[in-house]
């Protein structure tokens, strides 16, 4: 029998603006989606914007999309852009914090 589409695994990339920088947002998105139990990442881009790739059950990786529309305290999300992503073998089994690209 397959899996419902709620506990099929779903994958999203997301691109996150505004003052997203230097206010914790990385840390705090990898700690919401270890919390979520999501694989994936999250860098800061040489743009002064967010990215992270978010991979697990629907209503995680929904409810991380929401997260990320709030962020951290200090931070002033202006956008928040999700699109279908895929997951690759070597994305890993966890959620990390990557090196700015």
């Amino acid at each position: 029998m397959p899996p419902s589409p709620l506990s099929a695994p779903l994958t999203r990339h997301l691109r996150i603006t505004g003052r997203v920088q230097g206010v914790g947002y990385r840390w705090n998105m990898a700690r919401e989606a270890q919390r979520l139990g999501l694989a994936g990442w999250v860098r800061n881009r040489g743009d002064g914007s967010v990215e992270a790739l978010a991979h697990g059950a629907a209503p995680a990786v929904q409810a991380l999309i929401d997260w990320a529309r709030r962020g951290p305290e200090l931070a002033r999300v202006d956008g928040v852009a999700v699109s279908d992503a895929t997951w690759q073998d070597g994305d890993g089994p966890a959620f990390e914090q990557r090196e700015t690209l």
